[in-house]
Order: structure tokens, then C-alpha cells, then sequence
């Protein structure tokens, strides 16, 4: 196999987390459940936001702030969603790249309605001093504001309508220890079981009228890297083949045309992931290789190999993180020398 060095960018990737263009318009919302009885999967997580919703209804109280942390497209936005449901309250959107300055962040927070629910995506890449505006916000329901310049100036405190914060990241590590503490429900999100992401196949071919089968239902949901974003994604784009070449009708062997035609293997993986472990047993004898150097081998910034890429190859058991660096595992090192057919791959750079 050789290495690409034009990647396009991880969007373009249809097994990529990330959302794309169609996938945040408003004809894909109908896909997301609207409450905790219609969310398939996150067990643990789902039964602990169960509970913590009802106590706040029964208190007549604001739910406590939440993060909601884990990989890319595992649902952190859509359970954002059905908590503001179940509450009963207002819902509002940001990301935390939008939020430059402090002032964008009190206009949002005086404009929320009493006990409304504020989400906030991306929130680790909030700038240091909207965050701290946040802190007394989070903690007293006020923002302290400083209104003159130079002597005159002085401080006045704005009160706020209770509200709470759900924040969602992929980095919980970036955030700073005092926002995390202001946090009460903190929950990780984790890749999605097999029988989970068939069931959300399975709803979602309902809502856009699919004729999905039980054995195409699983074929995409072992391809789908654990993943609902990336496995109704890829429901999609087998729809467009089977609406051309099978009459429409979505099974597994019409699945599996589909992911060969799309470059993806039975196990998820598409061809960066495959040039990833290649680049690793080729050029670095399978470890321990440093992010940076392999971010620059890839050609790729070192974020997206830590919050993209690397996850699902963690999961997978195909490489394992050390404090020296990421090592091929012998389970990568077995995927690597087998392809799909049972020919050994072609591992050249």
C-alpha cells in the first residue's frame, strides 16, 4: 500500500466523526430522538442523566451544570437536546469558538429564560476570559460587569435567570481545573456497542423510509467504528447505491458492494487509518513513535490525529499510547498483514 501524502481534509472522510454539511441541516434533525426511552446505547451515562433530571423536576430546580466529554459524533449535542426535552425548558446553542469576547457571552447569558438550558459545543476552545466570566455566572446566576475606564471605573454585578450549562468536548483535558470544578454532572461518552448502532440504523431507515434489512442493518453497524454519526452516514451513501443498482432494497451483501466501492473495510477502517498503521510498522518499526513525528509523516496537525484518527485505533486495539509514544500493536500488526480478501497487504512507503 502507499502512502498518500495529499490527504484531503478528515470532513471529506465518510467515516470521518465529524459532522458534515447535510448532516447539521435542518431535513437531519428528524433523526434525533427526542427523548432518553428513544436513545439506544450510553447505558451508563443515559440511566445517571435519567435520575439527575428527575431529581431537578421533582426539586422544582435548575438542573446542575453538565459536561459531556468523549470522541466526535457519539451523540453529546443530541443528549444536550433531550435533557432541555425532559426538562421542559428553552433550549440555546453556541460553540465555543464563537464566543470571542466577553461581552458575546453576557448578552447570551442576560437574554436566557429562567432555568433554560445554554449549549455550549467545543467548549474547551473558549478564550481564558469568557471563561472566567462564566465562573460567577455558573455559580451565583450573575455576571460581575466593569463599567468606566481608569479611576472611575467600578465593578456592578448583573443578575442572571437561573439557567443551566451543558458543555460538550472532545478534550476534557483542556479545561482548566476551577471551570471544571464549577461542573456538578460530568459523564463520558463512549463508543457505541454493535446492537446499539443497529438499533439507530434501524430507526433511522424508518424516518427516511429505507428498506433496510436485518443483515444490512448489521453489516453497517460492525463498519460503523462505533459511531451513530458515521453509521448513518454511511446508510446514506448505500441508500444512493442501492437506489441505483438494487431496486433500492438495502442487505448485506448490497452493504458490503457499497463500503468496497466507498474504500471501507469490514471493520471500519478507510484508507488514512490504514496508511496510519503502515506509516507505523514501515517507517517507525511499529513504535513507539511520537505524535508530533507521525502528525508531520501524515502530513496532518496533531489534534486531528489525537481526536480523530487515533480514538477509534486506541478502541480497536490496533495501537496502544505509552509515555514514550504510540506502539502497533500485534493485533494492528495481524490487521496489517491481512486484507480483506486474505492477501497480505502491500506495506511500502
Amino acid at each position: 500500500m502507499e502512502i498518500q501524502r495529499n490527504h484531503s481534509t478528515t470532513i471529506e472522510r465518510y467515516v470521518s466523526p465529524l459532522p458534515q454539511v447535510e448532516e447539521i441541516a435542518p431535513a437531519a434533525i428528524q433523526l434525533r430522538p427526542a427523548s432518553f426511552d428513544d436513545y439506544p446505547g450510553q447505558t451508563h451515562a443515559k440511566e445517571n442523566l435519567k435520575i439527575f433530571v428527575a431529581a431537578a423536576k421533582n426539586r422544582g430546580q435548575p438542573l446542575d451544570h453538565v459536561i459531556l466529554h468523549g470522541p466526535p459524533g457519539l451523540g453529546k449535542t443530541t443528549l444536550a437536546h433531550i435533557i432541555a426535552n425532559e426538562l421542559s425548558v428553552p433550549f440555546h446553542s453556541t460553540t465555543g469558538p464563537s464566543l470571542d469576547k466577553p461581552g458575546d457571552l453576557a448578552g447570551l447569558l442576560a437574554g436566557l429564560e429562567p432555568s433554560a438550558l445554554l449549549f455550549i459545543d467545543e467548549i474547551h476552545r473558549l478564550p481564558i476570559q469568557v471563561e472566567e466570566v462564566l465562573y460567577s455566572a455558573m455559580e451565583n446566576f450573575s455576571l460581575d460587569v466593569v463599567v468606566g475606564q481608569g479611576p472611575t471605573a467600578r465593578s456592578v454585578t448583573i443578575p442572571l435567570a437561573p439557567f443551566t450549562l451543558v458543555g460538550a468536548t472532545t478534550r476534557l483535558s483542556s479545561l482548566s481545573r476551577p471551570f471544571l470544578s464549577r461542573f456538578g454532572i460530568q459523564e463520558k461518552l463512549d463508543f457505541y456497542e454493535v446492537e446499539a448502532l443497529e438499533q439507530i440504523l434501524v430507526r433511522g431507515a424508518g424516518l427516511l423510509g429505507i428498506q433496510l434489512g436485518a443483515g444490512g442493518a448489521r453489516e453497517l453497524a460492525l463498519s460503523s467504528r462505533g459511531t451513530p454519526r458515521v453509521a448513518l452516514r454511511l446508510l446514506r451513501r448505500v441508500w444512493d447505491f442501492a437506489e441505483v443498482l438494487h431496486a433500492g432494497i438495502i442487505d448485506d451483501r448490497v452493504v458490503r458492494e457499497g463500503l468496497q466501492r466507498l474504500d471501507i473495510d469490514s471493520q471500519g477502517l478507510d484508507r488514512m487509518d490504514r496508511d496510519i498503521l503502515t506509516m507505523m510498522h514501515a517507517r517507525y518499526q511499529g513504535g513507539p513513535v511520537g505524535i508530533d513525528a507521525l502528525a508531520i509523516t501524515l502530513g496532518e496537525e496533531r489534534s486531528t490525529i489525537e481526536e480523530v484518527y487515533e480514538p477509534f485505533l486506541v478502541y480497536c486495539g490496533y495501537v496502544s499510547r505509552s509515555a514514550r509514544g504510540r506502539l502497533l500493536t500485534e493485533k494492528g500488526l495481524a490487521y496489517l498483514q491481512t486484507s480483506q480478501n486474505g492477501e497480505p497487504l502491500d506495506m511500502k512507503i
